[in-house]
Order: structure tokens, then C-alpha cells, then sequence
């Protein structure tokens, strides 16, 4: 693989109120791979999502994405990077002032585009994308569950961010609507090669997101490539946190297989 990681982590650790939350974590990620990141609640997952995206200042160690340093950078410093990346939050967190429209539309606002033409382009590409398009009017109270979803995979990526981070973009929802969602994610990862870390506490989506790809010419995933093939491979590592540190990174293979008691609890 050519280039720097997409993202690298470097003895990452971050305080709140004099308690570690994240202690010495270092993880890299290739361009166009995944990372399932895996946890009990309280381990810290969330923070190293708002710690790549630069919400929240590591008390020690270095971020680096596409082979930048963010650690030192300034708010107006982190701005051409950080439009490199897309964010879901958990539960979507769309405006509910805004339209599926408006809120689609924001990131370029607020990047200062001014063609209104050309965001309304963007906007229906990307609503279109997660199949939203016909909803562009509504406002959030009025989607359901999965569609406040979509809408926020949407907003996430009208700035065609070469990065996405998913902070629990299946919680709550029921087993097809989260299933819906995860082939949302593959089309997006596969078609464009985007990098996704995908932090989860439904280890079947993680399993699916490590061992499908997404085929265009079946509208659907597919078994990925094992041991050569004509398909696709994933690149794909799971990361496990306990303690706010990385208790384990291996393949879903090293999971499946690892006889630690604690791990084994997450596949049992």
C-alpha cells in the first residue's frame, strides 16, 4: 500500500477531570480499509472518534491523518482536514429545525459554497445515494429511526470526505432497518473507497462489514474474496477497548479464535 495511513494514532492518551479515558492507544489504518472498533460502554470509543476528527485535544500522543500531525493544529488550522471526514453521531443528531434538505445541505454552506444550483445538485446525489431523495422536503420528526439515519450518512458525506466515522449508526434500530444501514455503509466504503471506522456494540454488523462487499450489479452485498478470487477483498481489522486501552486488534478471524475469557464474551 502506497502513501501514509489514512489514520495513525500514536500513544494516544486523553484525561477527563484527571481520569484517564483513553491510555497509550496507537492503531493505524490503511486507505480504504475498516476498523471495528468494539467495547463495553465507557471504554472510550466515542472520545477516539472525536479525538480523530479533532473535537476533543489528546492530553498526550500524536494524530495523523493522510500523514499530517493534527495534535498541534489550531480550530482554523483543522478545517481543511476535518472536511476530509465525515461524522455520524449516535442517533443521527440531524437539526430538527432543518429539513431532510437543509440539513443535508449544511457542510456546504458552511464550507461557503454560494452556487445554490450546484449544492442542490450535490444534495439530491447524496440523498439519492442512501435513497432519501423522495423525503428532501420532510422534517426529521416526521422519519423514522432509519431514515434520520440515512439522512445523517447523508449529510456526512456531501463533502465527499475520503473518511468516514460511525459512532453506533445501528443502536436502537430493528434488525432490517440495521441491517439497511450496514449495506448503506459497504456501498459507501466499496464504491468510493472510503476508509471507515465503525465504532459498534452489534458485533453481526462488524462480522458483515469484515466479510461482505457491496456489488453494484446486485444492488446487494456479497461474499467477500478469501484466498484470492475475482471479488474484492476486505481489509479489515477489529479493535477492542477495555479500559480505555486497545486490549485487543487482530482480523474477525483472530477474534473468532482467541480463547481470552474476555473477548470471548463478545462473540458468545
Amino acid at each position: 500500500m502506497s502513501g501514509p495511513p489514512t489514520i495513525e494514532l500514536r500513544d494516544v492518551s486523553v484525561l477527563f477531570d484527571e481520569r484517564p479515558v483513553l491510555s497509550d492507544v496507537s492503531l493505524k489504518l490503511e486507505s480504504g480499509g475498516t476498523l471495528a472498533l468494539l467495547g463495553v460502554t465507557g471504554t472510550g470509543k466515542s472520545v477516539l472518534l472525536k479525538v480523530i476528527l479533532g473535537l476533543i485535544k489528546p492530553d498526550a500522543g500524536e494524530v495523523w491523518v493522510e500523514g499530517h500531525n493534527l495534535t498541534p493544529l489550531s480550530e482554523v488550522e483543522l478545517g481543511p482536514y476535518r472536511r476530509r471526514m465525515g461524522m455520524v453521531f449516535q442517533e443521527g443528531a440531524l437539526f430538527d429545525s432543518l429539513s431532510v434538505y437543509e440539513n443535508a445541505a449544511y457542510m456546504l454552506r458552511e464550507e461557503g459554497v454560494r452556487d445554490e444550483e450546484a449544492i442542490e445538485r450535490r444534495v439530491r446525489e447524496v440523498l439519492g445515494f442512501v435513497e432519501m431523495e423522495h423525503a428532501l422536503d420532510k422534517m426529521p420528526a416526521e422519519l423514522s429511526g432509519g431514515m434520520r439515519r440515512r439522512v445523517a450518512i447523508a449529510r456526512a458525506i456531501v463533502s465527499q470526505p475520503c473518511l468516514m466515522l460511525y459512532d453506533s449508526p445501528t443502536a436502537g434500530l430493528d434488525p432490517v432497518t440495521a441491517h439497511t444501514i450496514i449495506v448503506l455503509l459497504a456501498k459507501l466504503r466499496d464504491l468510493n473507497s472510503v476508509t471507515t471506522v465503525f465504532v459498534t456494540h452489534r458485533l453481526q454488523d462488524a462480522f458483515i462489514l469484515s466479510n461482505f462487499v457491496y456489488s453494484s450489479e446486485k444492488q446487494g452485498l456479497v461474499p467477500a474474496a478469501s484466498d484470492g478470487g475475482s471479488r474484492p477483498a476486505v481489509r479489515c481489522r477489529f479493535a477492542v477497548l477495555r479500559d480505555g486501552k486497545v486490549y485487543f486488534e487482530g482480523s474477525s478471524d483472530d477474534l473468532t479464535r482467541s480463547a481470552d475469557p474476555y473477548l470471548r464474551k463478545f462473540i458468545v
